[in-house]
């Protein structure tokens, strides 16, 4: 590759993260917007979008900094956005997501009950980062949220688990760590490609009738490995590689789900796939 094209790139991805920074974000349709942000109990859904929004941090996360770029994206549009706390370990503040994943599960099930009784909505859609984009699979597949839910769109999930750039197979080779992930963070060691919470949530097949699935993976995802174990098998599942929306796009696990306006926009299109809008490098803009 010639030396002006290996500058290129970096070039292009350096003038999307500014972009992305100094973007608008919907000021055009902010009238008809909820007027507190997210988390607005008050929200009453529109026709244009008649279903509230879940949003689900992943782990080390919390419900208010995994969403401080999209949860304002999407009330900008009109959208009844909540986000909530989970997995939350005893003394461990802030860093949420460490709990066992199928007790997550269920502070996600009373979570949107509380969310359909405010709004007055039969089903919400979810929208997930790393294991928030997995563990509503057990909500869904499990604790009967799948009556209650309409899309469910994850942001470099690990449907499958990961194996931390292979660092998961070191770990027979160090006597007790094992068990100490399990002991200390449960919600770590579920998320360990081939744990036994994973293979429950998988086996009989990955998704349930009556719910719309949408993965949205990066190529360079360092922490869900290899990227492609997020996918879903299934008639209604979508697989989206990131960069092939936009090749310019380097975003990696955080990014994605922090300030990436091109996932964003796919995320978008999966709530609302009748007006959705084709996604490019220029939806950084939008």
């Amino acid at each position: 590759m010639l030396p002006w094209r290996r500058l290129l790139r970096p070039l292009a991805v350096l003038a999307l993260t500014a972009a992305a920074l100094v973007a608008p974000t919907g000021a055009a349709q902010a009238a008809s917007a909820p007027s507190s942000g997210w988390n607005n109990w008050s929200c009453k859904p529109s026709a244009a979008h008649p279903r509230p929004v879940v949003l689900v941090h992943g782990t080390f996360g919390n419900s208010v900094d995994n969403w401080l770029g999209l949860a304002p994206y999407l009330v900008h549009r009109g959208y009844c956005v909540y986000s909530l706390d989970y997995g939350q370990l005893p003394g461990v503040p802030f860093f949420h997501g460490l709990g066992p994943i199928d007790k997550s599960a269920e502070q996600l099930d009373v979570f949107v009950d509380k969310v359909l009784a405010a709004t007055g909505s039969a089903k919400t859609d979810i929208i997930g980062h790393s294991q928030g984009g997995m563990m509503p699979r057990y909500y869904l597949k499990f604790l009967g949220g799948a009556q209650k839910v309409n899309a469910l769109v994850g942001l470099a999930p690990d449907n499958h688990g990961t194996t931390l750039l292979g660092f998961t197979k070191l770990l027979p080779y160090f006597p007790g760590a094992e068990d100490l992930i399990s002991t200390a963070t449960p919600g770590l060691a579920d998320q360990i490609a081939g744990s036994a919470f994973l293979q429950k949530l998988n086996a009989g097949g990955d998704t349930v009738p009556g719910v719309k699935y949408t993965v949205i993976a990066t190529k360079y995802d360092e922490v869900v490995t290899p990227y492609r174990s997020g996918f879903l098998d299934g008639a209604n599942v979508r697989n989206v590689v990131l960069q092939d929306l936009c090749v310019l796009d380097l975003s990696e696990h955080v990014a994605i789900g922090l300030t990436d306006r091109i996932a964003w926009h796919e995320a978008l299109n999966a709530l609302d796939p009748a007006n959705a809008e084709r996604t490019t490098c220029a939806s950084v803009f939008d």
